[in-house]
């Protein structure tokens, strides 16, 4: 659906962390591909990591004083009711003067208020929502979006009837047509190609458990002749790099995630919803453990939803060390697991979800035109 010669007028919110900004800025670059035109506008949270991403991928971004409560009692909590007063007020400001034709919000705080307030003003509104258990932000503002598009299937008892559409999460073009030259990938980090290997991902900043989990094992890989490429998080480098070896390579960021995925024989990773998402394209024998420490404990149900179509592996932190050994034992002499496990993955994998986004977007727009 081509609109080129109309000058469309579009809002994007979402933020706090990459699995809301970074589909935000992928809708956002395909539907300025498709309309040269648009005038883009992005609102997020201040002082969030939204503010240097968005400008970096080249789009306008205006910032809202809001943050999330706090699990305990702090003086945060105590002023998030005049936050969120003061960035509704400043929502509606910022809409006022934009004049938006729709607005999209993928998640977040500071979608939650531009977005509610759009849908007040009579602006058509999307909702992205990227896990299989929605957040309170997307529930609230589902119940008056023109459309809700969700990663995972039977997610329409949360939302209202006939506004839900399977589209996936959006993922880096470059993993859609990822290189299966698996030698040459494990070239670039300096494997051995006749070993096995393993990608550890811990997400950009680490995860300590898996960083622990991992240190101690090291042994047992090496007894299973496994090697490693560990992303251990700009948090913990200082701990980890001493591992650096022929056959560990320590990473505190990865920047060629598109080799890293296809030197992989297995992938020991998070169930960040954008993670759930590119793992399933990627379709290598996945281990996820999932974080405890996320609101309303989404990566377990993420990697629930795959691991209960047998398309991975799921271990919970409390039982890394009854379940952990047990497990890697089977899935690295078992070939028909890894196969299955593969196959089933790749077929929850969904890699045009940006494109029947912005799809719905432009429909949406036509609509209300």
């Amino acid at each position: 659906m081509k609109s080129n010669e109309q000058t469309y007028r579009v809002i994007l919110s979402g933020g706090g962390t990459g699995g809301h900004i970074y589909p935000a800025i992928s809708i956002a670059k395909e539907f300025h591909k498709r309309n040269p035109n648009a005038a883009i506008l992005f609102v997020g949270a201040k002082d969030k990591m939204e503010m240097q991403k968005v400008p970096q991928a080249g789009f306008d971004i205006k910032g809202l004083w809001i943050a999330g409560l706090q699990r305990k009692l702090t003086l945060k909590n105590a002023l998030f009711p005049i936050k969120l007063v003061w960035s509704l007020l400043h929502s509606v400001f910022i809409i006022l003067k934009f004049k938006p034709n729709v607005a999209i919000g993928t998640g977040g705080f500071a979608s939650g208020a531009v977005i509610k307030m759009a849908s007040l003003m009579g602006v058509p509104t999307l909702v992205q929502e990227q896990n299989s258990y929605p957040g309170i932000t997307n529930k609230l503002l589902g119940k008056k979006a023109n459309l809700v598009c969700v990663a995972y299937p039977n997610l329409e008892k949360f939302f209202p009837k006939g506004i839900v559409k399977l589209t996936g999460n959006p993922v880096r073009a470059d993993l859609i047509s990822l290189s299966e030259n698996n030698a040459e990938a494990k070239l670039h980090f300096k494997l051995d190609a006749n070993k096995k290997t393993i990608l550890v991902l811990g997400g950009s900043l680490g995860a300590r458990r898996i960083n622990q989990l991992i240190e101690k094992e090291l042994p047992f890989f090496e007894d299973n002749s496994i090697q490693l490429v560990w992303q251990c998080g700009k948090l913990y480098k200082d701990d980890y790099f001493k591992y650096n070896s022929a056959s560990v390579v320590v990473l505190d960021f990865i920047d060629r995630m598109d080799l890293a995925y296809s030197a992989a024989d297995f992938i020991i990773s998070r169930s960040g919803a954008s993670s759930v998402s590119e793992l399933c394209l990627v379709g290598k024998p996945i281990v996820f453990i999932p974080s405890p420490n996320v609101a309303e404990d989404h990566q377990t149900k993420n990697a629930q939803a795959i691991a209960s179509n047998n398309g991975a592996i799921l271990i919970k932190e409390s039982e890394l060390e009854s379940e952990f050994k047990k497990q890697m034992e089977s899935l690295f002499t078992d070939v028909s697991l890894q196969n299955k496990l593969s196959d089933n993955c790749k077929k929850m994998g969904l890699p045009n979800a940006t494109s029947d986004i912005v799809d719905a977007v432009e429909e949406i727009l036509k609509q209300n035109k």
